[in-house]
């Protein structure tokens, strides 16, 4: 846009502001309102015993040859009802701070409303002024010309594929996972999207945590079809999303490792809220790009007499 009004750098900025809010915060904000409707509705049913997961965990394991009944046993995990404790204090939980989340935003809606405008405003400027404000930076900087090119080539190339990696693979897992859920019918698609999009995160497991218990359970039911179709649907489809777009939107040359990522997700997030999804790997790229930088004029400099 820019380039295009290159004199008219605030209608440009405008129009950039008002196209990331049609295009996410709005989507989000609607994505945002199901899960908190579906995990409201989970936790009711739950609570009212129509979610009968103690039931569900022993037509799994009545499924199950001998030899699988046999190691659970050796594990100590065909106490059904020991099982139902452990997964319903964990959904009480975290059904409970969704709940609390929601009440949370009821009821600061004036607060939210004022941050999300200083938000707006602030988005609008930097946008409008960045360059200028990028330019003041790299003059503050105590660093020669050749350091602050390679800083700022190396930061930009690792943030835009890592953060750009991250949140499309994530999204794209979840979308695919809510969708096959909505298909088969199984409640709450948004919700079970969701949690697949932050699991994306954990290398090689992933999505799975969630896709494959429910197949594992469609097949112990009589399910057959179901269970093969999310099987199916959750190796070469929602799995091969990782293998596909993550090497085409990171690289192999500038991805952050794995446990890198998802420690500085979750601190980001522990730290910053949900805007730590995406604050948290940005700190960590800054520090790997630093980190780049100096170890090799460290590893070159001579040794003293």
């Amino acid at each position: 846009l820019l380039r295009r009004m290159p004199r008219r750098t605030n209608l440009a900025a405008l129009s950039t502001l008002a196209l990331c809010l049609v295009i996410v915060i709005l989507p989000m904000t609607a994505i945002t309102i199901s899960l908190i409707q579906e995990a409201t509705v989970v936790y009711e049913r739950m609570r009212s015993g129509q979610l009968n997961f103690g039931l569900y965990l022993q037509q799994i394991i009545s499924a199950l040859p001998s030899w699988a009944v046999n190691l659970l046993e050796r594990l100590n995990l065909t106490s059904v009802t020991e099982l139902q404790d452990k997964f319903s204090s964990v959904a009480v939980q975290a059904s409970q701070f969704v709940a609390a989340q929601a009440l949370s935003i009821g009821q600061n809606t004036l607060e939210f409303v004022v941050s999300f405008g200083i938000m707006l405003y602030l988005l609008f400027f930097l946008l409008r002024d960045g360059n200028r404000l990028a330019l003041r930076i790299g003059q503050a900087t105590p660093l020669d010309e050749a350091h602050k090119r390679q800083l700022v080539d190396k930061f930009t190339t690792v943030i835009r594929a890592t953060v750009k990696g991250n949140i499309v693979v994530a999204a794209s897992q979840g979308a695919l996972g809510g969708l096959i859920f909505w298909i088969l019918g199984i409640q709450g698609p948004v919700l079970w999207g969701v949690l697949m999009a932050f699991l994306s995160l954990l290398p090689a497991v992933g999505a799975g945590l969630i896709w494959l218990p429910v197949a594992i359970y469609f097949l112990a039911t009589g399910a057959v079809w179901q269970g093969v179709v999310l099987i199916a649907y959750g190796v070469f489809v929602i799995g091969l999303v990782d293998n596909v777009l993550r090497p085409i939107l990171v690289g192999k040359d500038t991805k952050m490792p794995d446990y890198v990522v998802l420690i500085s997700t979750l601190g980001g997030m522990a730290l910053f809220g949900l805007t730590g999804f995406v604050i948290g790997p940005v700190i960590a790229a800054l520090f790997i790009a630093t980190w780049d930088l100096f170890a090799p004029s460290a590893g070159n400099r001579s040794t003293p007499p």
